[in-house]
């Protein structure tokens, strides 16, 4: 049979595909997403070739398409664990659709055809924060000072309106340097928000990078051998209590936002092993040089000196604010809004010591605290963590197995 489907802005296209009717009758209700065959999407991305592969990570895959009206578009293939029943797939789909904002990606539509299942954004020119101001030098475009603020500014603005603005609030799960867009003006965009509404609870960190960035706990903790290490931190964004807990808050998203803000004023990545060992975590360097007084030191050198020093530094204690290991002691997004705009002062007395990532990457299977700070870190997280009691916590089994290891480990007498 031939089967009308709602269309953005109320357009509508008969489609030869023969329809489950189940589909038909849950899609009935939803005004504003469009409805893609998979046939259509296989057409737009030449049979997801490789060639137009433009990311991949826990989720799926991202392919580069040409839709058939000759509007690119980029189509995310949902990996096998984020396929759910069509009812809730197209109800969650139905309420992302809905949110619009300057700093979000938009999306255009999806596919729900036996078990795939396809979303589709509006496609952004400039790729990711990623490859292009920390990929490494490979990017023609030039980020000047002014340029940076506007995309730090943006970016707070985006992730503050999902923690607050929104009904239910939505917590990002995975803010990092890749999952910032660029459009053509270098207007970021803030990707893959509604996805942690799309897939089961027990997927407790997700990546969306080309390159592969692992970024989760080590869930199978009782088969790990003596000198293993406990986490592993892709990047370094993953909050403290995220890693030890499996427990995710809005609070987890500001740290995480923190350090993307120090690594688009530094222009390096989080983590870099090829640096000194004092040098080779971003955060921990950053406070280091705090407490010495010479944060301006970690400005991007690509900008040869062509910024406001007092304005960076501002940002990199921005940074430290949103990163701090106790997470209720972290700003809101409104109020990082606030600071990042001058509409509120940055208050010094306030930074408190953040959550490091070499305090864990020290921790090792069998071995006690090496000192205090250690075992500060565990019980801060288990006193704070419910402060923030109006936010959607996604704890899995295997992070809750993880979490009980651990504290054999190292919280026993």
């Amino acid at each position: 049979m031939t089967c009308c489907f709602p269309f953005l802005f109320g357009k509508r296209i008969k489609s030869s595909v023969i329809r489950d009717p189940d589909i038909d009758e849950e899609f009935s209700g939803i005004q504003n997403v469009i409805l893609y065959t998979y046939n259509e999407l296989r057409v737009a991305t030449d049979d997801f070739s490789p060639a137009n592969k433009i990311g991949e990570g826990g989720f799926g895959s991202v392919y580069k398409a040409r839709l058939k009206d000759g509007k690119m578009a980029a189509v995310k293939v949902l990996a096998a664990e984020s396929r759910q029943g069509v009812k809730e797939f197209l109800t969650e789909i139905n309420v992302i659709s809905e949110i619009e904002h300057e700093n979000l990606v938009k999306l255009y539509g999806c596919c729900v055809e036996g078990n795939h299942r396809i979303l589709v954004y509006n496609y952004l020119e400039n790729n990711s924060l990623a490859q292009t101001l920390l990929g490494g030098g490979y990017s023609n475009i030039h980020f000047n000072w002014q340029t940076r603020t506007r995309i730090c500014i943006g970016i707070a603005r985006g992730l503050a309106f999902l923690h607050e603005e929104l009904r239910p609030h939505i917590a990002h799960r995975d803010i990092k340097a890749s999952n910032i867009l660029l459009d053509k003006d270098l207007t970021p965009k803030i990707s893959d928000f509604g996805l942690a509404k799309l897939i089961p609870a027990n997927v407790t960190h997700v990546s969306t990078r080309v390159a592969g960035t692992m970024g989760i706990i080590l869930l199978a903790c009782a088969e790990i051998k003596q000198n293993y290490r406990l986490f592993c931190w892709g990047k370094g964004y993953l909050a403290p209590e995220y890693a030890i807990r499996g427990q995710l808050t809005r609070k987890a998203d500001i740290y995480s936002f923190g350090v993307l803000l120090v690594e688009i004023v530094t222009g390096r990545c989080n983590t870099n092993a090829r640096l000194p060992a004092g040098e080779q975590y971003l955060i921990e360097r950053t406070w280091t040089l705090y407490e010495q007084g010479e944060l301006a030191r970690l400005v991007d050198v690509s900008l040869n000196g062509e910024f406001d020093a007092e304005e960076a530094c501002k940002f990199l204690k921005i940074g430290l604010l949103c990163t701090q290991d106790v997470p209720k002691f972290r700003p809101s997004m409104s109020s990082v809004v606030k600071m990042l705009t001058g509409e509120m002062d940055v208050d010094d007395s306030k930074i408190t010591n953040p959550g490091l990532i070499s305090d864990f990457m020290d921790l090792k299977v069998g071995v006690k605290p090496k000192s205090n700070v250690d075992m500060k870190i565990l019980s801060s997280y288990n006193a704070s963590s419910a402060s923030d009691n109006q936010d959607t916590t996604m704890t899995s089994a295997a992070s809750t197995a993880a979490t009980t290891t651990f504290t054999a480990q190292y919280c026993s007498p």
